[in-house]
This record gives C-alpha cells, sequence and structure tokens, in this order.
C-alpha cells in the first residue's frame, strides 16, 4: 500500500489565538479547535496533515525548507508576515509542489497594507475570506493538485 502523501499547513503569527478575538473578525473557533478539523479533513482525502504555528519568520522559514524534503505540498497562512516577509517568500520559491494560500479572513476587504501579499508569489492558488472553512477547502484543493486518493 502506497503511503499518504504529506502536506505541511504552516501558520504564521497570532493564528494560535482564533476564536480568542473579541471582534470575531477570524470566527469563534479556537485554533486547537480548526487543527483537528483540518487533520479529521485531511484523513478523509487520503493525506497526511502536519499542521504547525509560529510566531517567529524564522521558523516558518525553516518549516518550508523542511517540506522540500517532507512534504508533498504547502497550505500557508503567513499571517501578519504575509504581507512583509520577503525570507518567506524565497523560501516558498524553492518548494517544487504546490502551494495554496489560506487566510480567514477577506484581506483584500481589509486595510490597504494588506492588499499586497508577498506569498501570492509562489502560490499556486489562494483562498480567503471563507474562515475555518475556507482551511477545509485549502486541503480539498491541495488534495486534487497533488492526486491523493481518499483511503477505501
Amino acid at each position: 500500500m502506497a503511503s499518504q502523501p504529506t502536506v505541511f499547513f504552516l501558520n504564521g503569527p497570532n493564528a494560535n489565538l482564533y476564536g480568542l478575538d473579541k471582534s470575531g473578525l477570524y470566527g469563534r473557533d479556537s485554533f486547537e479547535s480548526i487543527r483537528q478539523r483540518c487533520e479529521k479533513h485531511a484523513a478523509t482525502l487520503g493525506m497526511r496533515l502536519d499542521f504547525r504555528q509560529s510566531n517567529h519568520e524564522g521558523v516558518l522559514v525553516d518549516w518550508i525548507q523542511e517540506a522540500r524534503l517532507e512534504a508533498e505540498g504547502i497550505v500557508i497562512n503567513a499571517a501578519g508576515l504575509t504581507y512583509t516577509s520577503v525570507a518567506i517568500l524565497d523560501a516558498l520559491l524553492a518548494f517544487e509542489g504546490p502551494i495554496i494560500e489560506a487566510h480567514m479572513s477577506n484581506i483584500w476587504k481589509r486595510e490597504p497594507f494588506r492588499h499586497h501579499s508577498y506569498v501570492s508569489r509562489a502560490a499556486t492558488g489562494v483562498i480567503a475570506g471563507l474562515g475555518a472553512r475556507g482551511y477545509e477547502l485549502a486541503l480539498t484543493a491541495m488534495s486534487d493538485l497533488i492526486g491523493a486518493t481518499s483511503p477505501a
């Protein structure tokens, strides 16, 4: 039996605070509940999910570099680093598999500085504004891109 393809799902600064924001901008689901939903969904798609979060740019760069050897695809919400990090862009450009950029909120309806994403330059596709459901949709799209097969 062939092993399941691995997808890294990388989350940037403050994603660990999902569900705690009083404005509700990122929904009411906690980061942990979103992680669990994504892991369950990935399993139904026949993928192994490595779901991670860091508040540190260099850690995210290290994980992207690790994905070059360990993963068939990357889903990334670089959060605030989306708009500032050339280092994350450069690391993503060195990754040879598909990359999906995912955002809980619609970044184009927010402050003007959020309208430019460095991550998008490397991304195969972008999903934004659908909350936690967008994360699951990103995994479905990734499954199609890497040719994962659902378990029997």
